[in-house]
C-alpha cells in the first residue's frame, strides 16, 4: 500500500515527517548520533532486515540527513555519515528520550542524557534561544509565518481566537458591582 506523501504540505511538521516519520529512520538517526556509521552496525543494533535497512538508509541519504561514503574499494563498502541536517535532529531525539522516560518507562529510565563533566542526569527542556525561557504552551504558541498560505493563516487565526477565549474564560469572574460606580441618592 502506498502511503500519502507529506512532502508538499505547507506544514514544517508534515515535511519533517516525510523525511523521518518512519520509526526505523528515527532509530537509525539515533544510532548514527551514537557513532554508528556502517551497515552491519545498524543491522546488529536494530535487528532489522537488510532490505528494510537498505531502503531506510537510502531514504535518509536522499533526504540529506546522511551522506554515503565509500570506505573500501574491494569489496566495495560504504559508511553513512550524519550531515549537518542529520545532526540538527539531535534535539528531537533528546526530547523523545525525555518524553519516553517520563511517560512510557514504568520500570525507570533505560537511557539518560548526562553531563560529561558532572556525570549527572540532565533534565532536558526546550528553550527560546533569544530569551532563554522555557517553551511552554502558556507563553509560546504557533502562529502563521511569513510564507503561510491563506489556509494556514485561517487555521492559526482560529486557534489564536480559541486560545484568547480560553484565557478569558479562565480568568476569575468579576462581580456585577465591580467596576461600576455606585449611585448614592
Amino acid at each position: 500500500m502506498q502511503r500519502k506523501s507529506f512532502g508538499k504540505m505547507p506544514c514544517p511538521i508534515a515535511r519533517s515527517l516525510e523525511r523521518v516519520g518512519e520509526w526505523w529512520s528515527i532509530l537509525i538517526i539515533r544510532d548514527a548520533l551514537h557513532g554508528f556509521t556502517r551497515f552491519d552496525e545498524f543491522q546488529k543494533s536494530l535487528n532489522i532486515a537488510p532490505n528494510m535497512l537498505t531502503r531506510r538508509l537510502s531514504g535518509l541519504v536522499d533526504a540529506g540527513l546522511l551522506e554515503r561514503r565509500r570506505y573500501s574499494e574491494r569489496p566495495p563498502r560504504y559508511e553513512y555519515i550524519l550531515t549537518d541536517k542529520g545532526r540538527d535532529f539531535r534535539p528531537v531525539i533528546v526530547a523523545m528520550a525525555a518524553w519516553g522516560n517520563r511517560h512510557f518507562a514504568p520500570e525507570g529510565a533505560s537511557v539518560l542524557l548526562i553531563d560529561r563533566k558532572t556525570q549527572k542526569a540532565a533534565d532536558p527542556v526546550l528553550v527560546d534561544r533569544r530569551s532563554g525561557r522555557a517553551l511552554n504552551e502558556r507563553d509560546f504558541v504557533f502562529a502563521a509565518g511569513p510564507a503561510a498560505s491563506k489556509r494556514t493563516r485561517r487555521r492559526y487565526a482560529v486557534i489564536d481566537q480559541k486560545q484568547f477565549a480560553a484565557k478569558q474564560s479562565s480568568r476569575p469572574a468579576r462581580s456585577s458591582l465591580q467596576g461600576r460606580k455606585r449611585r448614592t441618592s
